[in-house]
């Protein structure tokens, strides 16, 4: 298994304008603490005319003073903050400005400057200096690595935080499994476990890898994949998921899936990719960023310039510290943050409770959805219908008939269908051999058995295959569908054989989450291929007013379809083949995860457990998450629009004030860790 065993993650969860990742910072913490040793001292000379007892100044001559300053800052700019002037430096010959970019031009600018007062100090104008001594900005420059490394130290850490639900994953994969063999159980690595393995699993164990049980039974705890904490009981035949816990009892599965092909590791791969994805959102935040950046450096030149032209002496030294200020205080780390973080949070929640979303645009469309479309067979009825009546006609005895429908019906993962071939397994009947079945969605099954054409399906789609339907049968079998059941027709050699009548039940918690949909804002339409009668008994106990039957899965497609043309922002909930084409269609899919793959395949969101409760937490989790990046946002863009003018000196006519560069790195800091912390906030949203 390619991704067994491997618990470190390095992805980037930001844009250009930050690169925090999960591992940033152990390479960044050596950096750190060698600019902190250096920038002590540093700001102890600096500092040294304010600290009454110390009067360094005094003590050592200036021009050492300056030396030492200038022989202590050069280890902080060139190799403490070595990766920001790349990634700086980067972003120029790009032509994408971003943080770095601001941060480079700030620092570089500060420390060049200081640099040439120390080696070349002739250069400079004596109408610049003040009281004979040139300014110099050492303390500042090392101030503002040293901080922002700290920053992004913090913001790795506390960001790092936001990938626990893949970790949990990842702890849940197992590292062998123990091959039964001729001379005996054999432990092997995961990763040598290959497909028709069998392999013994013992009380306590996790499962390791997907199968079926060929021999024992067991009480197994999926929570990892379902989020439901009740033991499962599982038996012969029953298919196991790898990493999934085996709880008192022993068994011998069949591997079927291994390595990547498993549902864990898919999991895992569609997670990631999940929450390394871009929302339509971000797209607004980096032309904002491509705007902002320039903008905020032509900002910091007018504040150089007019403070040079305007402001008082030494007025080189004013310019400079307030234009530093400028480019240092509206660095956009906190803008580039705030989408890709949520997300992140957004979709590990998802993960925990069993909600696979498979990309961030689909989280924030399902945040926007006005209409929710829902299949009702397995969808919000139980999905696992009971066969309650047999009726054959003519001459046909009622196993003759249970025994023609599930043969045909072996081949199908319709829930029906499971439903008449647990039947037949009940009545101890053998099944016979089809050749030649084809499967029509939203239709039935055409298939030779024993030489002789046999249909089994809905009326309407008998009626199209030619298959003659009295009149009195069609009444029946009306009456039926009033009062909720379902009716699979049967025909051999284009004669009506008899029909089967099938029950569904609506699912417990079934009312109770239409109800909380509605108090959503949500518009619910039931679809169902089912017939008009079956449609409307359960619409009725559901308390849904909006409901069609009798539909195929091109009308089901077709009605999405015409619901986006009216700009009515929709999202499909279904869980067999027959929902695929719509589940396409609508602007998010949502397959129930206990349907068939196709449907799960077609749908941006997968309810793991295929528990309708997952529609209203998915619908919670989107709507929390894209709340959330508008307040990051907020804080972000508003944080500065304050800031740069304060920054730029706006209120020294008035009040005096300026801003030290080395406060507004501070700030900026806080700045963005208080976007990670909020984007935090979310894993503990209750659902």
């Amino acid at each position: 298994m390619a991704i067994a065993g491997d618990s470190k993650v390095n992805i980037n969860v930001s844009n250009d304008s930050c690169h925090a990742e999960t591992n940033s910072s152990n390479h960044l913490l050596p950096r750190f603490w060698i600019a902190l040793i250096f920038t002590i001292p540093i700001l102890g000379f600096a500092m040294g005319d304010m600290i009454p007892f110390l009067n360094i100044h005094k003590v050592i001559p200036l021009k050492l003073v300056l030396w030492v300053q200038l022989i202590l800052t050069t280890p902080v700019v060139c190799w403490a903050g070595l990766p920001f002037f790349k990634w700086g430096w980067q972003s120029l010959i790009k032509g994408k400005f971003n943080m770095w970019t601001l941060v480079t031009i700030g620092t570089g600018t500060a420390y060049i400057f200081s640099f040439m007062v120390v080696i070349i100090p002739s250069i400079y104008p004596s109408s610049f200096d003040s009281n004979g001594i040139f300014p110099v900005y050492f303390e500042s420059a090392a101030v503002i690595i040293t901080l922002v490394l700290l920053g992004q130290i913090l913001e790795s850490r506390a960001s790092s935080k936001t990938w626990d639900s893949i970790s949990s994953l990842l702890e849940q994969l197992p590292k062998v499994a123990y091959r039964v063999g001729r001379n005996g159980d054999q432990s092997i690595p995961i990763d040598l476990v290959e497909i028709n393995d069998y392999l013994r699993v013992r009380p306590g164990d996790k499962i390791p890898v997907d199968g079926t049980i060929q021999e024992g039974s067991s009480s197994i705890t999926e929570s990892m994949i379902t989020g439901e904490s009740i033991p499962i009981d599982k038996t012969i035949g029953d298919v196991v998921i790898g990493g999934t816990i085996n709880n008192q009892g022993a068994f011998i599965m069949k591997a079927e899936k291994v390595g990547s092909e498993t549902v864990l590791a898919r999991i895992i791969e569609l997670v990631l990719k999940a929450q390394n994805s871009r929302a339509p959102i971000q797209w607004v935040v980096d032309r904002v960023s491509t705007v902002f950046v320039p903008s905020v450096m032509a900002i910091a030149l007018a504040t150089f310039i007019i403070w040079f032209i305007l402001g008082p002496q030494p007025r080189l030294s004013y310019a400079l510290v307030n234009a530093l200020s400028v480019l240092i205080i509206a660095c956009p780390c906190a803008l580039g943050l705030a989408t890709p973080l949520s997300i992140t949070v957004g979709v590990g929640l998802g993960a925990q409770s069993g909600i696979l979303v498979k990309n961030a645009i689909a989280l924030e469309k399902l945040s926007s959805v006005q209409s929710l479309i829902l299949d009702k067979t397995g969808t919000l009825t139980e999905g696992r219908p009971r066969l309650v009546g047999i009726n054959p006609l003519r001459d046909w005895k009622k196993n003759k008939v249970l025994q023609y429908a599930a043969t045909l019906e072996k081949t199908s993962n319709h829930p029906l269908a499971f439903a008449i071939v647990d039947a037949v397994k009940k009545e101890k009947i053998y099944l016979l051999k089809a050749e030649t079945t084809v499967s029509v969605p939203g239709g039935g099954i055409v298939g030779v058995i024993d030489g002789r054409e046999v249909h089994i399906g809905k009326t309407s789609w008998l009626k199209a295959c030619g298959i003659e339907i009295p009149e009195n049968i069609i009444q029946k079998i009306n009456g039926f569908s009033k009062n909720g059941y379902t009716c699979s027709l049967i025909a051999i050699d284009g004669i009506l054989m008899g029909y089967l009548t099938l029950s569904d039940p609506i699912k417990k918690d079934a009312r109770d989450i239409v109800k909380n949909l509605h108090a959503m804002g949500l518009k619910l339409i039931m679809l169902t291929g089912d017939s008009k009668g079956a449609a409307k008994v359960a619409a009725e106990e559901l308390g849904i007013k909006e409901f069609y039957g009798d539909l195929t899965p091109g009308d089901k497609s077709t009605f999405v379809k015409r619901m986006k043309e009216q700009q009515i922002k929709t999202a499909m909930v279904g869980d067999g083949v027959n929902d695929a084409p719509a589940l396409t269609e609508a602007d998010v899919g949502i397959a129930m995860g206990k349907g068939s793959d196709i449907a799960i395949e077609s749908a941006d969101i997968t309810l793991l457990k295929g528990d309708i409760s997952g529609i209203e937490k998915a619908l919670r989790i989107s709507r929390y998450t894209l709340r959330n990046i508008r307040q990051n946002l907020f804080f972000a863009f508003f944080y500065n629009v304050l800031s740069i003018p304060i920054a730029a000196g706006i209120l020294y006519p008035f009040y005096g004030f300026l801003l030290n560069p080395m406060i507004a790195c501070l700030v900026m800091s806080m700045s963005s860790l208080s976007v990670v912390i909020n984007s935090l906030r979310l894993r503990k949203v209750r659902l």
